[in-house]
């Protein structure tokens, strides 16, 4: 065997030596350079140091909120250092010891306060905040923050914002602005006045904060943090979880989730309440988790009329103390129902669409989705048990209204543009108030707007459209003949808006669409179409674009959308009673009656294209004779140019067609202004034959208004006034006939579906 000589062995010794020390080097050079550049950044936003903040949790409830922003904040160590402290509830074995899911998700306490004084009564609660008081202020001078974070309306809460607040602390308060039932309300606009920054989540929350004086740059609207977990939460595994905590025969949707709190302010009435809500559980008899209330004065009675009434020993009862966030949004998720008076069922539910009968007064003046069933006066089981006859296993559209999933990078940014050299001293802006003003940028340029779709006979569109009512961006396809080819082509054209959208500064509300045929706009779906739009009846619309897009959505009949546009941007602008009528393809409709849209009770009415005015006139593409549609519809007007000019009847001095060219309702209005009196007397007739269901219309609902729309407008409205006055009754004659000047109907009117109904949330 051959020997390899030792100075072989020294050199590879040597080389190896040098390649590790570059390696050591370059990792020191590239360490450097990293602190140097986070350096520049911190002195770029005028903090030289990192900003030390304490994030101080008192429940499971806030827990959900703060904890999303507490894990930005550990994940961006070069900005923050994060200090969290513990306190309330948090430490009750009662109410699960619930501080240790802080532990599981690998945040180091820094320190434990046990501040709840056992009682639950009101006098409990206020010698709770005095022991908070008292230990806080050492807690506070051995962590010495730049920022304190405080969150929502707990008395805790109010311990907290105060001590930092007499040791000059700056505050961030999260969710103010809000308005809500019982002292909560109080207890949260306290805080707001001792805060010095807040992040709020809604629009009217940045208003009420605006309207309370608090400085305008110092209120970010920026959504509920939840939200950035709760958006993305619903396609995860949720069947183990479903059979781990309501057992293993229990389908989704098929289960209900409840969660009530008393009501401090009137005690005895909310713990009736509670019981009211127990019997009518009982009655329904679905499988139900009961969650134990909070530890509000009051509670202790709560938990004996749970007990009183055997709930945790009934089969289809589980009563548990405390369920993990991330679970206990997988069970609300997907639960047939949500019933109590938890501001997680007006709020993070909605996410979901999951049903919510919402009971009492504790949440009165929350904004609240669709999904929200208000039972103000919840005095009665039968009431109650009403309630969830109704909602339970419903779907409603995913609602929005308190965040879009982005709340944590706002929040970083804004905790990053605070400069610490600036005067503690709060400022407060009194009137006049500036509108909709707030420290993030892209929500001083941001418009709120909604995505239209208009579903027509040739034609897929789909428009962003602002609240104004300008078109921002509009998309045409063809309509695609089949079922699938359509909905997948109305799904991509949404997403990308929805993507372009961002782009131009429109936050979308929702997505409105707008479609021939008979509509069922309650649940979003499509009955029967009209012949001109194949494989789409019984189509439900709603769903599959809601659950795409995370948006509400809302579907119409294209004559209703119409008339929904003209009273919001056309000539119906607060008119109480008009119709509107389309002539284009087909003749449509809407009827606006004392401000409201009629629907019917089929969802059938204004169907004006068919009202009949000839016993014997021609037949209509709906199998009837005599219908307004089949004299003075744009078809109806082809069909007659057609049999014109087979006859060589159509063509007159002026006029030219090309051989291949089809014959339209165009050259029969042509031929008509050139003087083809056969043209002209078909017009005619097809403009009173509009203008006696005009009459009928008139002698129906007596409007004060009529709006002719659509490509023929124009050439009907002077025959549709003359035979209102020669055949209508005198008392409607004085009737106002105007053409529409809307450009757009059917786009602006889906646009109005979802600009009219977002903010409409009481029920």
């Amino acid at each position: 065997m051959k020997c390899i000589p030792f100075d072989y062995y020294f050199k590879l010794l040597l080389l190896m030596t040098h390649f590790l020390f570059s390696l050591l080097c370059q990792e020191v050079y590239f360490k450097n350079l990293s602190k140097q550049k986070q350096k520049e950044v911190m002195e770029k936003n005028g903090n030289n140091h990192k900003l030390r903040v304490c994030v101080a949790t008192c429940n499971r409830a806030d827990y959900s909120k703060l904890a999303p922003i507490m894990f930005g904040i550990k994940a961006e160590p070069q900005f923050f250092e994060l200090d969290v402290v513990v306190l309330g509830s948090h430490l009750i074995d009662d109410y699960g010891n619930t501080y240790r899911m802080i532990e599981q998700d690998d945040f180091d306490i820094h320190t434990r306060l046990h501040t709840i004084v056992r009682g639950e009564d009101e006098a409990a609660m206020v010698e709770s905040v005095g022991l908070a008081l008292v230990k806080l202020p050492d807690v506070l001078n051995r962590l010495k923050p730049d920022i304190m974070i405080v969150h929502g309306d707990r008395f805790d809460a109010l311990a907290l914002a105060t001590s930092a607040a007499l040791m000059n602390i700056r505050i961030l308060h999260i969710e103010g602005g809000e308005v809500s039932g019982t002292i909560d309300d109080s207890i949260r606009h306290a805080i707001t006045k001792l805060a010095h920054y807040h992040v709020c989540c809604t629009r009217s929350a940045e208003q009420h904060l605006i309207a309370m004086c608090e400085d305008h740059d110092r209120i970010l609207l920026a959504g509920c943090p939840s939200y950035d977990k709760l958006l993305s939460a619903k396609n995860k595994d949720y069947m183990s979880i479903i059979s781990m905590w309501l057992g293993e025969d229990v389908k989704t949707r098929d289960y209900i989730v409840a969660l009530q709190h008393p009501v401090t302010t009137d005690i005895k009435h909310s713990i009736k309440m509670f019981e009211l809500t127990l019997d009518a559980l009982i009655s329904f008899n679905k499988r139900t988790l009961v969650l134990f209330p909070n530890v509000d004065a009051g509670s202790k009675e709560m938990v004996r009329v749970m007990r009183k009434k055997g709930i945790e020993h009934h089969p289809n009862f589980r009563a548990v103390k405390h369920v993990p966030f991330d679970q206990f949004i997988q069970l609300v998720a997907h639960a047939g129902c949500m019933i109590g008076n938890s501001s997680c069922g007006v709020r993070e539910v909605g996410a979901f669409g999951t049903p919510v009968i919402n009971l009492g007064t504790r949440q009165t003046g929350r904004e609240t989705g669709e999904n929200v069933l208000h039972v103000r006066d919840a005095d009665t089981q039968d009431k109650i048990l009403h309630a969830l006859q109704l909602q339970f296993g419903k779907q409603y559209p995913c609602s929005k209204i308190y965040g879009d999933g982005n709340a944590v990078p706002r929040i970083l940014k804004f905790l990053k543009s605070i400069d610490l050299k600036e005067p503690l001293q709060k400022k407060f802006c009194f009137p006049p108030v500036k509108d909709n003003i707030s420290q993030d940028i892209d929500h001083i340029l941001e418009t709120q707007s909604a995505l239209a779709v208009d579903l027509g006979g040739t034609n897929l569109r789909v428009a962003i459209v602002s609240m104004k009512g300008e078109i921002v961006k509009k998309y045409t396809q063809l309509n695609p003949k089949t079922y699938e080819d359509r909905l997948a082509l109305i799904l991509k054209m949404c997403v990308e808006a929805a993507s372009e959208a961002v782009n131009v500064n429109c936050r979308i509300l929702g997505v409105g669409i707008s479609t021939g045929g008979r509509v069922n706009p309650r649940e979003g779906i499509v009955l029967h179409s009209t012949k001109l739009i194949q494989e789409w009846s019984s189509v439900d619309l709603r769903t599959p674009i809601s659950d795409a897009l995370h948006l509400p959505v809302w579907v119409d009949n294209d004559g209703n959308c119409a008339a929904l546009a003209e009273r919001k941007f056309g000539h119906g602008k607060g008119i109480e009673n008009f119709v509107t009528l389309i002539t284009g393809t087909g003749i449509g409709g809407g009827i606006v009656h004392q401000h409201e849209l009629i629907h019917g009770s089929s969802f059938c009415a204004a169907e004006l294209g068919h009202i009949v005015v000839s016993l014997d006139g021609p037949e209509c593409l709906c199998g009837s004779q005599g219908c307004i549609e089949a004299y003075a519809s744009g078809i109806a007007l082809q069909r007659e140019a057609k049999k014109l000019h087979d006859d060589d009847l159509l063509l007159v001095e002026g006029m030219s067609m090309k051989e291949e060219e089809i014959v339209s309702a165009a050259h029969l209005i042509q031929a008509a202004k050139l003087g083809n009196t056969k043209a002209e007397s078909i017009l005619r007739t097809a403009g009173t034959a509009l203008g006696l269901g005009v009459v009928n219309i008139l002698h129906t609902v007596n409007p004060s208004l009529v709006i002719l729309s659509g490509v023929l407008a124009n050439h009907y409205v002077s025959a549709v006034k003359e035979v209102i006055n020669r055949q209508a009754l005198s008392s409607v004659k004085t009737v106002d006939v105007v053409v529409s000047n809307l450009a757009d109907p059917a786009l602006l009117g889906a646009a109005s579906l979802v600009l009219d109904y977002t903010t409409r949330r009481i029920y």
